[in-house]
């Protein structure tokens, strides 16, 4: 068998088998790309096209992957679910009323943190002792209303 002859297609989709596994290791998407390209490389050479045409189509095809579609599948990947940090990581914590919780004053205890604290309703007024949750904050202070578990 000649593998820089008439099957030249097998080697490209060697090199294209070989790229994708590698990126199975590094998963940069990087690998991929040239993998895709050997493949694209593979598929011209199976239809006679020359070596030179073959490398031609493996880096045209490869930079395109790399510039075009590889900055699109990490925005991707990367985008996933974002987690609240900071103060508005405390948004669905359980905290204490520390002094008496209305619409004017209040002040609770989330984590061990003292906060200044407003009810949602204005109506409600929650004692001190009393679980409530935290909805929302809103600069230095917490929003609360009743805790159900």
């Amino acid at each position: 068998m000649d593998w820089l002859g008439d099957d030249i297609w097998l080697t490209w989709t060697a090199i294209g088998v070989v790229l994708s596994v590698v990126e199975i290791a590094s998963m940069e998407f990087v690998f991929l790309m040239f993998g895709v390209g050997a493949f694209a490389a593979a598929a011209v050479a199976a239809l006679g096209a020359p070596f030179v045409l073959c490398l031609l189509v493996f880096g045209g095809v490869s930079g395109s992957m790399l510039t075009l579609v590889r900055p699109k599948m990490v925005k991707r990947i990367h985008r996933g679910p974002t987690l609240p940090s900071g103060q508005h990581g405390l948004v669905g914590q359980y905290a204490t009323v520390d002094e008496q919780v209305s619409a004017h004053a209040g002040q609770v205890m989330i984590n061990g943190q003292r906060w200044t604290a407003r009810v949602l309703d204005a109506d409600t007024t929650f004692e001190p002792g009393t679980e409530v949750l935290v909805v929302a904050i809103e600069g230095p202070i917490a929003r609360v209303t009743a805790a159900h578990h």
